[in-house]
């Protein structure tokens, strides 16, 4: 019988599926979505209570996989990169993310990481990077983004958004929460993001 986290990387993998992207059907195409399971605890964390708003937010296509996560929040399993220390406790209780699979995710897989990221509303990421590349698709509407050394621009829903190896990048929300769609692949995939600007425009 599926579990939860079945039916999760199954509705993760259908959203996917259907984005109009030459660069998502690549990803997609790269994946071997036959990965095994890995037992984790539930970890709940302040930024789920955004969860019921975002379902909200997302546009038709996407609200199946937001409602999906804000029904079973407290059934998974939520992380966090960084500590108070680094950006004040105001964005460690309004950041978290959810591994579906990667090296630390509900499911094994050592080439690729992937899972959903929540931002409170009135929250700055400052500029960080990472060796692998990221891609990121915004679940919900209104929140800025920068890249490189260029100015910060409002993403919609479902745009996709490339950032190359070790290109900085910074988002920052407005009066609504956002939730993100992520994929790295291509280097450390657990890897702490380097603060700072590094590399150039993408």
């Amino acid at each position: 019988m599926p579990t939860v986290f079945d039916e999760l990387l199954d509705r993760f993998h259908l959203y996917l599926a259907g984005v109009d992207s030459d660069l998502i059907a690549d990803a997609v195409a790269r994946i071997d979505w036959h990965m095994p399971s890995r037992p984790l605890e539930p970890r709940s964390l302040g930024c789920v209570r955004h969860l019921d708003r975002i379902t909200e937010l997302a546009p038709p296509d996407i609200r199946p996989l937001a409602q999906f996560a804000a029904d079973h929040r407290n059934e998974l399993r939520w992380g966090q990169t960084y500590t108070a220390a680094d950006f004040g406790q105001a964005f460690i209780d309004n950041y978290g993310w959810l591994e579906v699979f990667g090296t630390r995710g509900h499911f094994v897989n050592d080439a690729v990481a992937a899972g959903l990221l929540i931002l409170g509303p009135d929250i700055v990421y400052p500029d960080h990077h990472l060796i692998a590349e990221e891609i990121y698709i915004p679940l919900t509407g209104g929140t800025e983004w920068r890249m490189g050394e260029g100015d910060f621009h409002v993403r919609e829903a479902g745009e996709v958004v490339y950032h190359a190896s070790n290109v900085s990048h910074a988002m920052r929300t407005g009066k609504e929460p956002l939730m993100a769609l992520y994929v790295w692949r291509g280097g450390p995939l657990a890897q702490k993001s380097t603060i700072g600007g590094a590399g150039g425009r993408g």
